[in-house]
């Protein structure tokens, strides 16, 4: 791949134990090293090494799942600059940015939709970086980012297509990345998401002050309710979160995975995993009634956020739901300084709790020239359509209208 004056070379690796933990994080978290003089919390914990190699090592991600790893690994005479978290799917399953349609049609035509290309954070949909470069490295003579990143799209593609798949997609992006994909020739998707914004509260009170009078009563009165059968709530973080608390919520997630998409995604080693490598990163909200755990939420910690991620229950109560997922998550966002809670996908019944609706990108590349046209003209549609639903939502959100 052409790097100006100097050969960027890509390889695939076949799994993220296959790259040092130190070299994957230089560009998937540069704001943790301390030559950077922010050391500290990754703005991201789920591209990171730990997180990722967690999802291989457990089992959840590799070929028998149906994501088998081939991530792009981006270098410049030997020194590492960019990488891209890829998978070969087998099928469309824990992406959240839903191409089954595309699949049916392409197969009803007479084509083989999988195996497919997926640049993702498996079973995570959370918007971040998708193509992760080392900041200004080497620092005498620094490379553009724009010009690694490019490389690592023209390596996915290229890799597409030698491989003879029907497709790459690159989901949950930055806008930064959705852009420069445009302009390479990748096929631009919208949808939204809700989260919860940090406008400088103070606490919680605070916030609902923000709010009508009539969402702050109902906000208030579920709150209430929540607890009202004797339930007590504790947000564990760090060396608080014990074995017995994962055994709990195990079976918590268990029975939604198995509600939701017939199996659980996860296997039970890679709770065990995070909660060895990476404990800091966690707040596990469960909730207890008469001495024993009866629900929960997983949440991951991020610099800026907080990133909501499972729920479970072993006993229905009137909105314990919400308590554990979003208003606990606030208060803990408000404690900590975070700018913003982010709930995960779908849900527009988190306007109603203040979450507000936000736009997520992804990219596509389709090297049939016939079936990207068709795809091109139905998101052409869908954008627009996101665009309309988006600004209705807007103007619903739960907040005091200012005169």
């Amino acid at each position: 791949m052409d790097g100006g004056d100097r050969l960027v070379e890509i390889r695939v690796l076949p799994g993220i134990d296959r790259i040092e933990a130190s070299d994957w994080d230089a560009c998937a978290a540069p704001e943790t090293a301390p030559e950077t003089g922010a050391a500290g919390r990754a703005l991201s914990p789920f591209t990171t090494h730990r997180f990722l190699l967690a999802l291989e090592q457990s089992g959840s991600v590799g070929a028998p799942a149906g994501w088998a790893p081939h991530h792009l690994v981006a270098s410049i005479e030997g020194r590492i600059l960019g990488l891209m978290p890829l998978y070969l799917k087998g099928h469309s399953q824990g992406e959240y940015v839903f191409d089954q349609a595309w699949a049916e049609a392409w197969e009803r035509a007479g084509g083989d939709y999988y195996p497919k290309l997926q640049c993702a954070v498996p079973f995570t949909p959370v918007p971040g970086p998708r193509l992760l470069v080392r900041p200004a490295s080497p620092p005498d003579n620094p490379v553009e980012a724009d010009t690694i990143r490019s490389a690592l799209v023209q390596g996915a593609i290229s890799l597409t297509e030698r491989s003879g798949l029907s497709s790459l997609h690159i989901t949950f992006c930055t806008d930064e990345e959705w852009e420069l994909g445009g302009q390479l020739g990748l096929l631009q998707r919208t949808d939204q998401q809700f989260h919860w914004q940090n406008h400088g509260y103070a606490d919680f009170e605070a916030f609902l002050a923000a709010l009508s009078s009539r969402k702050r009563k109902q906000i208030r009165r579920e709150r209430a309710r929540a607890i009202a059968g004797g339930v007590t709530i504790h947000r564990l973080t760090g060396e608080q979160i014990e074995p017995g608390h994962w055994d709990a919520f195990w079976r918590f997630y268990q029975d939604t995975g198995g509600r939701k998409w017939g199996y659980p995604y996860l296997t039970r080693s890679f709770f065990e995993a995070i909660g060895r490598t990476m404990p800091d990163d966690i707040l596990l909200v469960m909730c207890e009634r008469d001495g024993r755990w009866i629900a929960g939420a997983l949440n991951f910690i991020g610099r800026d956020a907080l990133f909501g991620r499972y729920w479970g229950c072993a006993e229905d109560h009137a909105f314990l739901h919400f308590e554990t997922c979003y208003y606990q998550a606030i208060e803990f966002a408000l404690g900590h300084g975070l700018a913003r809670v982010e709930a995960g996908a779908q849900g527009p019944h988190k306007l109603a709790r203040g979450y507000e609706p936000v736009t997520t990108r992804s990219l596509h590349w389709i090297p049939d020239p016939g079936f990207r046209r068709a795809v091109a003209d139905y998101l052409s549609q869908e954008r627009a359509a996101v665009a309309r639903e988006h600004a209705a939502l807007a103007t619903m959100t739960p907040f005091r209208k200012e005169s």
